[in-house]
């Protein structure tokens, strides 16, 4: 098979093997448009991610009005408190001419006006007011709304989709063993950053879901926490990463590192008195954007300068080698090759996914 060929089909999968056999995904997928369309309709549009914080101090979905503006497999969304606290999520996008109904995130709005042409939805998402369709023959604004998506809230963080796909109690199965979301409910928002990477954004997950690269791109991680203990454990729908940390430092405390994966784009790294989430979303089909929230137990804010300055410095070493990575895979002279049984079982359980959503695709 041409290794640039190829729009997303069943024919064009390469298989599913055991993690003792299993290569790596073809670099056909992470490169152009067509690879990027499918990926953002079939497979982001249809899963469940992590969007925002619900509803902490200094969540921006605090509040009646309180409303955040995300996208999702390229479709923009918003989310939004009605006046009884309800939580809401609707596709960003007039049943006008498309207009969004916010540009940015914002705080105790009283409904939801069109910046196009003015029309207003209350903040359940009816239309209440269209200005100049007096004339309109058979115009109704109760029967106009936007389209609404599918929003669930756990741990603290909402989470949504806008297509059809495993129901979340499903995705989620296994975590509250774990980690309970309870226990993260007891965390805080505390702020947020945003990272640029020129790679395909399934270079960055693949990056994320091993620690092989630990010793040879992170010495200062690998100084904290402890690769030889370093462990991966495979669920439907997510998998997870455990290390001990070693050392106590100005950013990490002592204790266990958990790194969870949730299939396609979420990860929620979770370690003593904080958490740290990010969603991976597509800017091209050779650059990504990574949203990072960052949680805090009460009492434990004063970790947050220095907790920035280590994220900054490890994604600034993500950064480089995913970018050198996506450099190889589009060069056409890459072969996919063999996994790490020992290091890369959650990459073959991810890359696996993905090539059950391409099998499906027809």
């Amino acid at each position: 098979m041409d290794d640039q060929a190829a729009p997303p089909s069943p024919d064009s999968v390469d298989p599913a093997r055991p993690l003792e056999q299993a290569r790596a995904l073809d670099p056909a997928r992470y490169i152009g448009a067509q690879a990027l369309g499918f990926d953002q309709r079939e497979i982001l549009a249809r899963n469940w991610q992590v969007v925002a914080p619900a509803s902490a101090p200094a969540s921006a979905l605090a509040s009646p009005g309180d409303h955040v503006v995300r996208e999702i497999g390229g479709v923009p969304i918003l989310l939004v408190r009605n006046g009884e606290g309800v939580l809401n999520g609707f596709l960003n996008i007039c049943r006008h001419r498309a207009g969004p109904l916010a540009l940015c995130d914002g705080k105790g709005a009283k409904r939801l006006r069109c910046a196009y042409h003015g029309w207003a939805y209350d903040l359940d998402g009816q239309l209440r007011t269209a200005p100049e369709m007096q004339t309109a023959e058979g115009f109704d604004v109760s029967g106009i709304a936007l389209e609404r998506i599918e929003v669930e809230v756990w741990g603290g963080m909402v989470f949504a989709r806008i297509g059809s796909g495993p129901a979340f109690a499903d995705v989620m199965a296994g975590m509250d063993e774990i980690v309970g979301p309870d226990q993260l409910d007891g965390l805080r928002h505390h702020h947020s950053r945003l990272y640029d990477v020129a790679c395909n954004w399934k270079v960055y997950v693949d990056n994320y879901l091993e620690g092989y690269h630990l010793p040879f791109v992170h010495p200062d991680l690998t100084q904290v926490v402890s690769y030889p203990d370093y462990t991966t454990e495979l669920a439907r729908h997510w998998s997870l990463q455990r290390s001990p940390i070693d050392a106590e430092t100005d950013a990490y405390a002592a204790g266990e590192a958990l790194y969870f994966f949730i299939y396609p784009n979420t990860m929620l790294n979770i370690l003593p008195g904080r958490m740290q989430t990010n969603r991976v979303v597509p800017d091209g089909p050779d650059r990504c954007r990574v949203e990072f929230d960052f949680y805090y137990a009460p009492g434990n804010t004063d970790r947050a300068d220095a907790d920035d300055a280590f994220s900054d410095s490890v994604q600034e070493e993500d950064r480089l080698i995913c970018e050198h990575v996506q450099k190889g895979l589009a060069s056409g002279a890459y072969q996919p090759g063999r996994l790490s049984p020992a290091q890369e079982a959650g990459v073959w359980h991810w890359q696996n996914l993905l090539r059950e959503a391409y099998a499906n695709s027809g």
